[in-house]
C-alpha cells in the first residue's frame, strides 16, 4: 500500500474527506493502524468531526482557526493548507489566517522562554523583562479573547503552565467561560493526536 487510495477503511477515508485531505499520503503510523484494523480509527473520526463540528461554545470558524493554530504548530504543512481552505470557507479572513500564524509563532516564542523561567525558578531571571516584541497582542484582528484562546491552546499543547495559567485567566477577564476554554484546549488535544497519526 503507497497511496491512500490503497486504504480500504471507510471510516479513515471518511475522515480524510472531512477534513479536505485527497493528496494525502499514509504515514507509517496510519498504515499500522489501518493493518490492524485498530478500533482508534474510529475514535479518531469520532473526536476530530466532534471538535471541529459539534462544539456548543466554539462557532465552526472558531474551530477550523484553532486547528489551524495546531497545524502550524505542528509544522504539517499538508493540514495546514486544508484548514486554511475550510476556514476560509467558514468566513475566516485572509488577516485572520495570518494572525493565526503568527500568534502561533509568537505563543512558540514565548513558551520557551517563559517555561524556562518557570523551570529555573531565580528571582534573577523572572525580574527581567522579556524583550520580546508582542505589539500583535495589542489589538488582534481575530479579536482579544479569541486571541487569548488561540494563545491558551497553543501553549497548552506546547506544554507550558505559567503561559497555560496566565492565558486561562486572560480569557475569562475577556468575558469568556469555562465552557469555552475547555473546548478549545479538548479541540487542541485532539489536534494533536491526529497530527500524531497523520504524520
Amino acid at each position: 500500500m503507497s497511496t491512500i487510495a490503497t486504504i480500504q477503511n471507510e471510516t479513515f477515508q471518511n475522515l480524510l474527506n472531512e477534513l479536505n485531505l485527497p493528496a494525502y499520503e499514509p504515514s507509517a503510523n496510519v498504515l499500522a493502524l489501518v493493518a490492524a484494523e485498530s478500533r482508534f480509527i474510529k475514535d479518531l473520526k469520532i473526536n476530530t468531526s466532534n471538535v471541529l463540528n459539534n462544539n456548543q461554545h466554539l462557532s465552526r470558524k472558531e474551530a477550523l482557526l484553532l486547528a489551524l493554530a495546531v497545524a502550524v504548530n505542528e509544522k504539517f504543512a499538508l493540514l495546514q493548507e486544508s484548514l486554511t481552505s475550510l476556514a476560509k470557507e467558514a468566513g475566516a479572513s485572509d488577516g485572520e489566517i495570518a494572525e493565526i500564524i503568527a500568534c502561533t509563532s509568537l505563543m512558540n516564542t514565548n513558551n520557551i522562554y517563559y517555561r524556562f523561567r518557570h523551570f529555573i525558578k531565580k528571582d534573577f531571571y523572572d525580574n527581567q523583562p522579556a524583550g520580546i516584541k508582542m505589539s500583535i497582542m495589542a489589538n488582534p484582528i481575530l479579536g482579544k479573547e479569541f486571541f487569548e484562546l488561540v494563545s491558551l491552546v497553543i501553549s497548552a499543547v506546547n506544554g507550558c503552565e505559567l503561559c497555560v495559567s496566565s492565558h486561562e485567566r486572560s480569557v475569562l477577564q475577556h468575558n469568556s467561560t469555562e465552557s469555552r476554554v475547555m473546548e478549545g484546549v479538548r479541540l487542541g488535544a485532539v489536534l494533536k493526536g491526529l497530527i500524531t497519526v497523520l504524520s
